[in-house]
């Protein structure tokens, strides 16, 4: 197995997303996914500015995988979109199936992320013939349903010709909306939010009313309220997962040298009470087993 770095799913400014990307260039992590897959306005970071990330991390040994939006709502970002996939230079992350068809129509080779709703061998034999080359399981599947996906891909003589990956830490990304939740906390119109999710770098938690927290609110993503954490659950990952994301956030790069501990020397790590562990384990997604 080895460690990934999912896409960004806050807005930082451009001097962290760099900082952050600097450290991360000497982690023990394999493949690094770069770009903006929730909303275009945010602009910190143009594509030059990936690109030039890119490199830098290419030179540092890493595979670099950029990330397209899980949710087109215009023209313009259907050809910003079409610019992402024609880099030239890396593999992309197709987390919509119009970039899944961009991706086919030029030959370039794609991750399926896992704001696509792939479940079944039906439709990973689909994104085989347009050029998938690894899988990243939805967030909410367990490990039951990926041992059953992984069995009927065996037995159709699919299982080769994919790496599957999955989505280990960080607050999961849980859908996805063409209203803007922090602009509408704000009393702000979604022309006018003035970006703020900048004020918001690991987003907004939205409580219950006994408390709890139930969600985090990213622009129009919606996320998980507590962090997911398959730490303990490594071990049960051999034989079945290539590639284990960790979710960029403040924490991300030290929990990245525990997993990577963890799979030479497996320990029990106590969670803290606002991570959970539930949908690996076929539970409500809050639980933490």
């Amino acid at each position: 197995m080895h460690f990934s770095l999912g896409p960004l799913l806050y807005y930082w400014p451009k001097t962290d997303v760099e900082a952050f990307y600097q450290q991360a260039s000497q982690s023990v992590a394999t493949d690094i996914y770069l770009g903006e897959t929730v909303c275009s306005k945010r602009r910190e970071m143009k594509l030059t500015d990936w690109m030039d990330l890119a490199r830098e991390l290419q030179n540092a040994g890493k595979r670099v995988i950029l990330s397209t939006l899980a949710l087109i709502q215009s023209p313009s970002e259907l050809k910003e979109m079409q610019r992402w996939i024609e880099n030239g230079s890396c593999m992309v992350e197709a987390n919509d199936l119009g970039a899944v068809q961009l991706a086919y129509e030029q030959k370039v080779p794609f991750v399926c992320g896992p704001a696509i709703n792939c479940y079944n061998a039906d439709v990973i034999a689909l994104l085989l013939k347009k050029g998938m080359q690894r899988w990243t399981m939805p967030v909410e599947l367990s490990r039951d349903w990926l041992t059953e996906l992984l069995q009927e891909c065996t037995e159709r003589g699919l299982r080769d010709q994919f790496e599957v990956e999955v989505f280990a830490y960080g607050h999961m990304p849980l859908a996805y909306s063409a209203r803007c939740f922090t602009a509408r906390a704000l009393d702000r119109a979604k022309d006018d939010c003035q970006l703020a999710c900048l004020q918001y770098p690991q987003g907004l938690t939205a409580d219950s009313q006994e408390g709890e927290q139930v969600f985090v609110l990213n622009g129009i993503q919606t996320q998980s309220g507590h962090c997911y954490n398959l730490i303990n659950q490594l071990p049960e990952m051999e034989g079945l997962v290539d590639i284990v994301r960790l979710s960029p956030e403040k924490e991300t790069l030290s929990w990245l040298d525990k997993f990577q501990t963890q799979l030479q020397n497996p320990i029990h790590h106590p969670l803290p009470a606002r991570e959970c562990n539930g949908y690996w384990q076929q539970v409500a997604g809050m639980q933490l087993c």
